[in-house]
C-alpha cells in the first residue's frame, strides 16, 4: 500500500498555527489537500499530528473535512511516520509537509514513478539540497517502510529524530535517486516558514484563482519571476536546507 502521509502540527516556532492560516476563509492545508488529492498513484492519505491539545484544531478540520488523521510524537517526527505507517500497514510511504501548501500533485506522481521504475530505497525532488533543480514548497519524498523501520531502530540523534529521512538519504547503504529537471528552479522558494512567506504564498493562491490555473510548478515559477519581487533564497541560506524547524 502506498501511503501519503502529511505531516502537520499547530506548533511551529517561526510562525505558530501555520497550517491553518487562512486565505479566503480556508486554511492552508485545505488547499493542500485539495492539490494532493488529484495525484493518481497512491492508495491513502493521512494527516500525521500529534496528540498536544493545541493540534486538536488539525484533528477537529481533519473531521470536519472526512480526512484520516494520526496522532503520534511531537519531536520524535521520526517515530510518528514509523508509527503511522506500521498503523497503516504501508509498503511505501509518501512524505509531505503541511508548509508546502503549493506542492504539485504532477510531481507527488513522478517522484512515486521514478521511486517505482528505479526500485531504489529512496526518491525525492529537492534531496539531496546541493543537486536540486525544483523550488523549496516543492517538496516530495518517497522511501520503502523498510528503510523507514531501519531508521527507527538505529536513529539515535535529536536532528535525525526531527527530521525523519536524514538517516536515510544521506547513508551510502540505500540506494536513493533524485528527480531531474530540463531548467534549474532551486533558487526560488514558497514554502511557509515566516510571515512574508505566507503572504507570498497568498499572493500566489490569489493569482492562481484569478487566471484559473492549477498552478503547476512551472506556473507558479513564472508568477514569481513576473510579480513578485522577492528574496526567494534568503532564508534557506541563512538557517541551512532541511534544518530548519519542520512540522
Amino acid at each position: 500500500m502506498k501511503l501519503i502521509i502529511i505531516q502537520a502540527r499547530m506548533g511551529s516556532k517561526r510562525l505558530p498555527g501555520k497550517v491553518l492560516r487562512k486565505i479566503d476563509k480556508r486554511p492552508l492545508l485545505a488547499y493542500q489537500l485539495e492539490r494532493v488529492k488529484l495525484a493518481e498513484n497512491y492508495d491513502n492519505l493521512v494527516v500525521a499530528t500529534t496528540e498536544l491539545e493545541k493540534d486538536k484544531l488539525i484533528v477537529e478540520f481533519c473531521k470536519k473535512n472526512k480526512v484520516d488523521f494520526f496522532l503520534g510524537d511531537e519531536n520524535n517526527v521520526l517515530k510518528r511516520f514509523y508509527d503511522c505507517a506500521l498503523f497503516y500497514n504501508a509498503k511505501t510511504i509518501i512524505r509531505l509537509t503541511a508548509d508546502c501548501p503549493l506542492v504539485d500533485s504532477k510531481v507527488i506522481d513522478k517522484v512515486i514513478d521514478l521511486y517505482e521504475e528505479n526500485n531504489v530505497d529512496y526518491a525525492a525532488n529537492t534531496i539531496p539540497p546541493n543537486t536540486r533543480k525544483w523550488p523549496d514548497g516543492s517538496d516530495v519524498e518517497v522511501f520503502s517502510f523498510k528503510v523507514l523501520k531501519e531508521a527507527f531502530e538505529k536513529v539515535t540523534s535529536l536532528p535525525d529524530k526531527e527530521h525523519v529521512t536524514f538517516y536515510i538519504w544521506k547513508n551510502s547503504k540505500y540506494k536513493t535517486i533524485q528527480l531531474d529537471n530540463n531548467v534549474n528552479w532551486s533558487k526560488f522558494r514558497y514554502t511557509v516558514d515566516y510571515e512574508e512567506d505566507f503572504l507570498l504564498v497568498k499572493k500566489i493562491f490569489k493569482e492562481i484563482k484569478q487566471k484559473k490555473i492549477f498552478g503547476t510548478t512551472a506556473e507558479i515559477v513564472n508568477l514569481i519571476k513576473q510579480k513578485f519581487d522577492v528574496n526567494i533564497k534568503k532564508k534557506e541560506l541563512e538557517f541551512g536546507y532541511g534544518w530548519k524547524q519542520k512540522l
